[in-house]
């Protein structure tokens, strides 16, 4: 087995599994700059090694799996969601992975982590894990490919639910309506998932690699006009340059609730 650490990321590979572990308790896993490159470095060491299945997953027995953004890096006024930011890359890393990429989940996943979570391949979490998508708190305008992640995953209907109330979604309904591809008990979460990854890797690495590949073309292909694209892009950027965008991030650094006035 051998072990690296990155900073806020653990990166190490067990009986040919490579697993990434979270590791910034701090600051709860905070998606900053420097833990979406040490996942990404990570990522690339894999394909590196030829690794068939990465697990993705937190320290054992945490609270909060990741906070998401890490909001000090948040500037008022500056898209926070663009293409070559962190997460926008994670998410691409993740996905363009030549392998499975499972999220192990314990504790509660906000924000830019239930994105990240959602991209991956296979979501296995215990009764502990809950889902939060939570731009609306901050005033904080999602992207497109963003919002697109949640409709694939599950449905319009509850993507709408999950982004204009914020709520937290747990396990039970999490597993009901497909986030979860399986609700496992906390003792046996760890055992649970590394014995799905080592029955993945026991198959063909190419054939799960193109089908994978397809599976990323696929649930890409939903083309939309330049004149949609362009509208879209100006009513997000209404918001990243509002007054509630700027107020969310200052509250959120006070420490108190937001004076909104959808301005």
């Amino acid at each position: 087995m051998s072990s690296t650490q990155t900073g806020t990321v653990i990166s190490e590979v067990q009986n040919n599994i490579g697993i990434i572990t979270l590791s910034n308790p701090g600051k709860r896993n905070a998606l900053s700059q420097s833990l979406l490159m040490a996942m990404i470095d990570a990522l690339e060491e894999f394909q590196l090694q030829r690794v068939p299945v990465v697990i993705i997953r937190a320290a054992a027995g945490v609270k909060i799996w990741s906070a998401g953004h890490d909001i000090a890096e948040l500037q008022a006024h500056e898209d926070p969601l663009g293409y070559f930011d962190g997460l926008e890359q994670g998410l691409r890393a993740i996905q363009r992975f030549h392998g499975p990429v499972i999220a192990m989940v314990q504790g509660g996943v906000w924000g830019g982590a239930c994105d990240l979570v959602l991209t991956c391949d296979i979501l296995i979490g215990d009764e502990s894990s809950t889902f939060a998508i939570t731009p609306v708190k901050l005033g904080l305008p999602y992207n497109v490919s963003g919002v697109q992640h949640f409709i694939n995953r599950v449905g319009i209907n509850i993507a709408k639910e999950m982004f204009f109330t914020a709520d937290p979604v747990p396990s039970q309904r999490a597993k009901e309506i497909g986030i979860l591809n399986h609700l496992v008990p906390a003792l046996e979460l760890e055992k649970f998932t590394m014995t799905m990854a080592l029955h993945i890797a026991s198959h063909s690495s190419m054939s799960v690699s193109v089908i994978k590949e397809q599976f990323r073309l696929l649930s890409n292909a939903n083309p939309i006009s330049p004149e949609t694209f362009e509208m879209i892009q100006g009513l997000r950027k209404k918001v990243y340059r509002s007054h509630d965008y700027a107020e969310g991030i200052k509250a959120f650094m006070e420490k108190r609730p937001p004076a909104f006035t959808g301005e």
